[in-house]
């Protein structure tokens, strides 16, 4: 299955095209944003967990990456709330469920096979977060392949990111503008290394996920 394969090209998507596809487990479905492979994939989703829904417990060979929205998602009997961010490394193993229910950012086999740090981190702590040159930022992750953050943009603010390995970006909290686009809350948008136009945080500001680094070693892959 190829779902926006190609990496040397921009997308945005916005919530009003999205669309809930059934997992093959009952309770759980996922709006795929990305895709290369069949059921064990690359892949970058959202994922809606039903109440009272579980996985069957299972491995990820290339990592996963997680991001909870809504709700409270849990694995292996830990409860992870709305704002927790979740980094399971290559060869990791785990249960996921939701006893009320939740909806969650996941990424994976993303990552290399050399990657060995569990993260755990709640965003929702003001002691995750610090300000880089005048801007509110929580870091997540950053290796020499790429850096994981979550930034607050104040209104008409300008996001200025690396440019030279691409950027992915979901949109928390806020809408903001992207190549004379209008990205409202939870719009999600891949842009390729060295095409990235002015990202501007629209007039209320914006909370946003955002990945660097990382797409031209993608393009080359895929």
């Amino acid at each position: 299955m190829l779902i926006n394969a190609d990496f040397s090209r921009p997308v945005i998507l916005a919530p009003h095209q999205y669309q809930w596809v059934p997992s093959t487990q009952r309770g759980v479905e996922r709006i795929m944003l990305d895709r290369t492979g069949a059921e064990k994939a690359r892949a970058t989703s959202i994922v809606r967990y039903a109440p009272a829904s579980t996985f069957p417990a299972h491995q990820h060979p290339g990592g996963e990456e997680i991001l909870v929205l809504d709700g409270t998602f849990s694995e292996s009997g830990q409860d992870y709330p709305s704002g927790w961010y979740l980094r399971n490394p290559p060869g990791s193993s785990h249960q996921p469920s939701s006893g009320d229910g939740a909806v969650i950012f996941v990424k994976l086999q993303q990552m290399p096979s050399h990657e060995q740090l569990h993260v755990r981190i709640d965003t929702r702590d003001p002691a995750t977060w610090r300000v880089e040159r005048g801007r509110q930022i929580c870091p997540l992750f950053v290796d020499a392949a790429e850096q994981v953050s979550l930034q607050r943009l104040a209104p008409h603010e300008h996001l200025a990111a690396e440019a030279g390995g691409g950027l992915e970006l979901l949109v928390l909290e806020g809408d903001v503008i992207a190549q004379q686009q209008s990205c409202a809350r939870r719009s999600w948008m891949r842009l390729p290394a060295n095409r990235v136009p002015a990202i501007i945080a629209g007039a209320q500001g914006a909370t946003v996920y955002l990945k660097t680094r990382h797409l031209a070693a993608a393009a080359l892959k895929a």
